[in-house]
């Protein structure tokens, strides 16, 4: 069955879940999944996620994921989201960047207002206005205070990442997943390092959206009760003019190890404290992948058993 541009891959129902008809259809110009979630559910949802991996730490997905919400092709305002937010009737709006994903999900109960959301997110992903001002505001720019200053660095997701490895969290929770994964794209930083941010060219800023916020790298989701070919009709509309290429997304495994591994790094603990006393700790294990739902729940259940409240073995031990 084809409808729209997309073929039917899989068909299903799942009556836990509002007596929801799931279909799984393919873009057949580009090769673009979407999930069509069918059910009596007023609360409308949609979403677009590309798979983003990294093999550098210049954050240019967490970059991207600011820039792209800056202006595009239909919608040339400087923050057409801000606008959203005050005049929508939306019940979600946002974007989330990942180690090795970006989405940009929306949900809404009035139907006109759902389908003006999914347009002005559309746009922006497939279309935004990618100029080198917009690296240079959203990723990092030089900056001159006044004539016998010296130069600094400046830009919004630079700032933000040099407060957040400020964080003796943040830190601690970098290097765990840097070594656990070394050999992955998860031994970078997807949001940046501030030390390595500023080699991001525009040329690389470019490139990597041309790459992978393409239709055939991307995931497409719908939920609840609206029209479900009205769905297929409005991506169309946004996919028509793209061509199918081979976007080099696969996210690889990270090999098991010979044998455990130890790992000591220093992080900021702060001039008024004893150096002595600024100890952290972490015991981590690599675990399959998330694709058995017993293991998984079995996993959940021991973490919960061992450390989940004041009685728990573990941490009651840790506590003592």
């Amino acid at each position: 069955m084809i409808i729209h541009g997309f073929e039917l891959i899989k068909e299903e129902k799942i009556p836990k879940l509002n007596n929801t008809n799931a279909r799984l259809f393919r873009h057949i110009e580009t090769g673009a999944e979407l999930l069509s979630m069918e059910n009596d559910d007023e609360n409308k949802s949609f979403g677009i996620t590309f798979r983003t991996p990294v093999n550098d730490s210049t954050g240019v997905p967490h970059i991207l994921e600011h820039s792209v919400l800056g202006g595009s092709q239909k919608y040339p305002v400087k923050d057409p989201f801000v606008h959203l937010t005050q005049g929508s009737l939306n019940t979600f709006i946002n974007a989330f960047t990942f180690p090795d994903k970006t989405c940009y999900p929306a949900a809404s109960q009035n139907l006109k207002d759902f389908y003006n959301l999914i347009d002005v997110y559309l746009d922006a992903v497939l279309y935004p206005n990618i100029k080198p001002e917009t690296l240079q505001q959203e990723g990092w720019h030089y900056e001159l205070e006044n004539l016998d200053a010296p130069l600094t660095y400046k830009g919004v997701v630079l700032n933000e990442m040099k407060g957040t490895y400020s964080s003796p969290e943040q830190i601690f929770g970098d290097v765990i997943q840097r070594n656990l994964f070394p050999d992955t794209t998860y031994q970078f930083d997807s949001g940046g390092n501030p030390k390595h941010i500023t080699d991001l060219t525009y040329e690389q800023f470019k490139s990597y959206h041309e790459t992978y916020y393409h239709p055939s790298n991307a995931r497409i989701y719908f939920y609840g009760d609206d029209p479900p070919e009205a769905r297929l009709r409005i991506i169309q509309n946004y996919l028509k003019d793209f061509s199918k290429i081979e976007p080099d997304s696969k996210i690889t495994l990270q090999p098991y190890f010979d044998a455990p591994r130890r790992v000591t790094h220093a992080y900021p603990a702060g001039r008024e404290t004893d150096p002595e006393k600024k100890y952290r700790i972490a015991v981590n294990w690599l675990l399959p992948e998330a694709t058995d739902p017993e293991l998984t729940m079995a996993l959940s259940i021991m973490s919960d058993l061992l450390t989940g409240t004041s009685a728990s073995p573990l941490r009651k031990a840790l506590i003592q």
